[in-house]
């Protein structure tokens, strides 16, 4: 039997991706270990640079109560996509999503996610420069640890140093055509995460110890009708934070024992929401009001400690290189999702070499562009979290559940998805609103001066 003839998708219901095939060149599944580390990298991106900046926004006391309530919420998403999968007995996210409303829902599914995860890998890319160039912020340059050890050269610009990334990180990389293939670099982001806490988190029980900073304010800063609309701009960030939804399949396809899949997910949120919770304190507590929509740019200066240089230094570097070995999980999902949407009826991917990798190539040159010229990391978490990351996260795991054309869905599960569904309609409405009233007033400001 070909390749072509054994791995072509059925033109009534594509799935993305197949089942593996377990005698593929001797592979023979995926470890619980192995798969912990991949969802954990998956969730713990770029989300938890901007969450002290939400918890800043939100208080001490709210921004933690979210952060957790968004773990809980992530998981009951996903443990729907779960079950609702094997009552179907499809493959995939877009599969299943296909089974319960039809194929134009499925493209909606696909293109929810290419955007998402092309904002979140634009975002990678821009705190990768941010590390290695440097940034602006409020009219002031942080520097970046290349320009600050070698100067101000040509290949410590900000596009040198990101297409050298690119060409000698990211490329060999996201060439790996599956996602267990990267369960070590996976293991080494996990670890690299716990660095910064740590580091973080020292630092700022240090400078407690010795009066160097206060304790951070507990509830919001409302002055006015902005500054209470305002808060709901940090929605988006928290979502974004936990959105693994797309990478749930490919992660469970490959493993040794699918059953194992609530439990790897049940571990990783676990992990992913206690590093989130410590960062988000300990960098409040660090830096305070002074807290920046990327904390990483706070880690440019003089931390008022021993060897604060130093540690600027292991911060920056330990989470830049976090986020280079973050890109290639999520941008796996995003390739697979962007060729169903293109070639719905075509070879899975990973068996076609020529489409493989001209479209890696054509994600890869978008997402390079779109680093050198989006602003800000907290631009693009707003636009991705408030439309496309909602949607993947809550949105359709809610309408999957309440659609139940398997007859599995419990009163609990249908209370929890009209719940889910009504906090991301509003949440996304408000924070949308939010930002096109900011943007205004913003404008107006500008005008007068």
């Amino acid at each position: 039997m070909t390749a072509d003839r054994k791995f072509r998708r059925n033109p009534k219901a594509p799935l993305l991706p197949q089942k593996r095939d377990d005698n593929e060149a001797g592979f023979d599944g995926a470890s619980f270990s192995g798969a912990v580390f991949n969802l954990s990298t998956t969730i713990v991106g770029a989300g938890i640079m901007a969450l002290p900046a939400a918890v800043k926004q939100l208080g001490l006391i709210p921004g933690l109560i979210m952060i957790v309530l968004g773990a809980v919420l992530t998981e009951s998403s996903i443990d729907m996509i779960l079950r609702f999968t094997r009552a179907s007995k499809t493959a995939s996210y877009s599969g299943l999503v296909g089974d319960s409303f039809g194929g134009p829902s499925r493209n909606l599914l696909q293109v929810c996610v290419v955007v998402n995860n092309l904002g979140m890998l634009v975002v990678y890319m821009i705190i990768i420069g941010d590390v290695l160039s440097g940034t602006w912020s409020d009219g002031v340059h942080h520097s970046g640890v290349m320009e600050e050890w070698f100067g101000q050269r040509w290949w410590t610009a900000r596009f040198s140093l990101l297409l050298i990334t690119t060409l000698l990180v990211l490329a060999p990389l996201i060439c790996l055509k599956r996602v267990d293939s990267l369960r070590y670099t996976s293991a080494l982001s996990v670890g690299l995460a716990v660095v910064f806490v740590a580091i973080i988190a020292g630092v700022a029980i240090v400078k407690l110890i010795e009066g160097g900073v206060g304790f951070p304010r507990l509830m919001p800063k409302l002055v006015d009708q902005a500054s209470f609309w305002k808060l709901f701009t940090t929605i988006p960030i928290l979502v974004t934070a936990y959105i693994c939804h797309h990478n749930i399949h490919p992660i469970e396809n490959e493993l040794i024992d699918p059953t194992q899949m609530k439990s790897i997910v049940r571990t990783s949120l676990t992990f992913c929401s206690s590093v989130y919770v410590a960062t988000s304190f300990f960098g409040f507590l660090l830096f305070g009001d002074e807290t920046l929509d990327d904390v990483l740019a706070n880690f440019d200066g003089d931390l008022g400690i021993p060897y604060s240089s130093f540690l600027d230094d292991i911060v920056r570097v330990s989470y830049g290189l976090h986020l280079m070995l973050v890109f290639p999980i999520v941008f796996f999902s995003l390739r697979l999702n962007l060729d169903g949407l293109l070639f719905p009826y075509a070879i899975p991917i990973a068996f076609d070499n020529r489409r493989f990798y001209s479209v890696t190539a054509a994600l890869m040159g978008f997402i390079f562009l779109g680093a050198n010229f989006v602003p800000s990391i907290w631009d693009a978490f707003q636009f991705t979290g408030a439309t496309a990351a909602i949607s993947v996260g809550f949105i359709f795991p809610a309408a999957i559940t309440l659609r139940d054309i398997h007859g599995i869905a419990t009163k609990k599960d249908k209370l929890v998805s009209w719940v889910m569904i009504l906090l991301a309609v509003s949440s996304s409405t408000v924070a949308i609103s939010s930002d096109i009233y900011g943007f205004f007033c913003s404008s107006k400001a500008a005008a007068r001066s």
